[in-house]
């Protein structure tokens, strides 16, 4: 489960806005502390659900019975605000091993040095990640050469839907292009008044999931030209997404509407989500989502698909969002060679990868563990495990300022949904020279 994503990334970004100036220490060559010497390193991690928190757990367990010279002690629950507040201070309590579910801010973890160049551990462990881990996870670890990451389980963004529903509405399959779920939306909802029975989606960008990164890799589309300049006003898939979305909005009975109606929902987080509840009948949301409605207790039978795609790139369903946790070492640690090999553990070790896999529901992150006679899912999830190893599935870029261009493009899309934006072409034009000039400022 993640709850540090985009939607509620914005105190996560001013958390870490003064890192590049904050952090220092790091080692150029990895580090000199001797690694089989009887020591003790902390890590600290984002997860705070009881079966989480169990979950990592376990598998420190298991590390330290491997490294029995390697004591381990876990701080959980630790957000970006938090983990900035360490790395500034330094010192034998703050963390070693760091992680983040903020992937959007690789950009900046690296850029600003907040987390240690893995480079000098991977080449002394003769670790060969291409033939370790997909290709998006490596790219959303690293930024303009420089890894100070690995992946740590990862996330997929599917299509879940009411199948009963479905059933009821006459509707036989998922929809597979945007035009399709435009029309199987508009079949599932029921108005009631000027509020809704049902709802078939929920398009609205405040709707949880469906903000403007979890919609984009529905149309191929690239965030920065090749002088790394924004390119939303120029790539025509964004102009395509935003026009879909805001038609989208108003078939369903227009922005008001719908987040009076969204005001109803319960928390995202909780048994009262509106996928939960049948107050919407199809929900864009990650593989996690499927345990927690059946830890709901659900009263109808769930589907799983990818999320549809542009009407002419049909060809290319089966692709999603992918995200996920990340994990280095921070750069004053004085334990960083103990601090890689539980880093080198967690990421790299199968067994591992899998047994965290089955204990927090989330998707393996390496090549090996995707494949693994060992996990244990229910059969739906393989959906997921497609998307991960699509070779068309992508994350948003990285950027030397984190997920501060997204959050830009995220304001854009609400004062466009809502109507306070009427030239599209012009506020993705303002909005491109907003992003250079925050990049530019932060370099």
């Amino acid at each position: 489960m993640r709850k540090n994503r985009l939607t509620t990334t914005a105190v996560a970004v001013a958390a870490i806005s003064v890192l590049a100036t904050a952090c220092t220490g790091q080692s150029e060559a990895g580090a000199s502390d001797d690694p089989n010497a009887k020591t003790t390193i902390n890590f600290w991690h984002g997860w705070s659900a009881p079966a989480e928190v169990k979950a990592v757990q376990d598998n420190i367990d298991r590390f330290e019975k491997a490294h029995p010279n390697i004591t381990v002690k876990v701080s959980g629950n630790i957000n970006d605000d938090k983990l900035n507040q360490a790395l500034r201070a330094g010192g034998s309590d703050g963390p070693d091993v760091v992680s983040s579910f903020t992937t959007a801010n690789v950009g900046k973890f690296c850029a600003s040095g907040a987390f240690t160049d893995l480079k000098p551990f991977i080449e002394k462990s003769k670790l060969d990640l291409e033939k370790t881990f997909p290709k998006v996870l490596l790219d959303y670890t690293q930024f303009e050469g420089k890894r100070c990451a690995l992946p740590l389980l990862t996330d997929a963004y599917g299509l879940y839907y009411n199948k009963d529903a479905f059933k009821k509405a006459g509707i036989t399959a998922p929809p597979k292009t945007m035009s399709e779920l435009a029309d199987v939306a508009k079949k599932l909802t029921a108005e009631k008044g000027d509020t809704y029975q049902q709802l078939g989606f929920m398009p609205n960008f405040h709707g949880y999931e469906t903000v403007v990164s979890h919609y984009m890799p529905s149309w191929d589309h690239t965030y920065f030209d090749e002088n790394g300049k924004s390119n939303i006003a120029k790539d025509p898939a964004f102009a395509k997404m935003f026009t879909y979305q805001k038609k989208l909005v108003d078939s369903l009975g227009g922005y008001t509407k719908l987040e009076k109606y969204r005001g109803t929902f319960g928390d995202e987080w909780g048994a009262k989500h509106p996928f939960h509840t049948g107050q919407v009948a199809m929900q864009l949301d990650g593989e996690w989502r499927l345990g927690m409605a059946e830890d709901a207790g659900v009263d109808f039978e769930i589907g799983v698909a990818p999320m549809p795609v542009a009407d002419d790139e049909a060809d290319s369903y089966g692709k999603g969002y992918l995200s996920g946790t990340i994990v280095g070492i921070a750069p004053a640690s004085e334990k960083q060679n103990a601090a890689w090999e539980l880093v080198k553990f967690m990421t790299t070790d199968t067994e591992a990868v899998v047994n965290f896999s089955n204990g927090i529901r989330n998707v393996p992150s390496t090549l090996e563990a995707l494949k693994s006679p060992d996990l244990k899912f229910d059969p739906r999830f393989k959906t997921f495990l497609d998307i991960a190893q699509h070779p068309e599935s992508s994350t948003s870029d990285g950027a030397v300022n984190g997920a501060t261009y997204q959050l830009a493009l995220q304001d854009f899309g609400y004062q466009y949904e809502k109507g306070a934006v009427k030239d599209l072409q012009a506020g993705l034009e303002k909005t491109a020279k907003q992003i250079d000039t925050d990049i530019a400022k932060a370099k």
